[in-house]
């Protein structure tokens, strides 16, 4: 029995939408777990690099959250942008300077990272950077011209994060050091006037409190 014509275009439809959709899932999965050759495969027969899954992230965020960086490397060398954010905001480039992943972020700096944009906190990369204690991350970030005094939602700076957040180790302590070698205000306070000083003081951080002084 011949389907009519209407019916047998629906098909074939239905049959290419679906190949599709697996092809776009086996690119995720293949970024997921850091398999670059199938990664490639797959871009190389058309699956476009920027496919999100069903939290809008794409190939490359689910790479980034893996640390996945031939994965990283591939997608954006087809295309893929450093800058796509997810539903909650976090994007490539700024998901790999919040954590730390310093080779996905050298990628993204060399690929149109955008330095003014923002997760859902309204904070740059180099905020929750500075708070994590990643000293390498916050420098690659200053080094690529990050606003240093950038106020996020909650009225911090980098320096007032660092310090805030921070544990007044030497890791922390050395961010403030080159935050405030590179420009950080240290007379920007929170929104209840509190200086990034005056946190050190309460806490007790003594070497954070001697820089501030300064």
């Amino acid at each position: 029995m011949r389907l009519p014509f209407a019916a047998l275009l629906l098909s074939l439809s239905l049959a290419t939408h679906a190949e599709t959709t697996t092809m776009n899932t086996a690119l995720l999965d293949a970024a997921q777990r850091g398999d670059a050759p199938v990664v490639r495969q797959l871009l190389e027969q058309g699956v476009p690099p920027d496919i999100r899954d069903e939290q809008g992230q794409t190939a490359l965020l689910v790479a980034t959250h893996a640390n996945q960086v031939d994965v990283a490397k591939a997608l954006i060398e087809a295309g893929a942008d450093v800058n796509a954010k997810d539903n909650i905001h976090d994007s490539p480039y700024l998901y790999a300077g919040a954590r730390g992943l310093n080779d996905i972020l050298r990628l993204t700096l060399a690929h149109g990272a955008d330095l003014s944009s923002t997760n859902r906190y309204g904070g740059t990369a180099l905020i929750p950077a500075a708070e994590r204690g990643h000293v390498e991350t916050v420098q690659l970030l200053i080094d690529a011209g990050v606003d240093v005094n950038h106020l996020n939602r909650l009225h911090w700076t980098a320096l007032l994060e660092a310090v805030i957040l921070g544990d007044g180790g030497p890791r922390h302590v050395e961010i403030v050091r080159r935050l405030l070698a590179a420009g950080a205000d240290p007379r920007i306070a929170d929104k209840d006037g509190v200086t990034a000083l005056e946190h050190a003081r309460q806490r007790g951080y003594q070497e954070m409190v001697a820089l501030l002084q300064r």
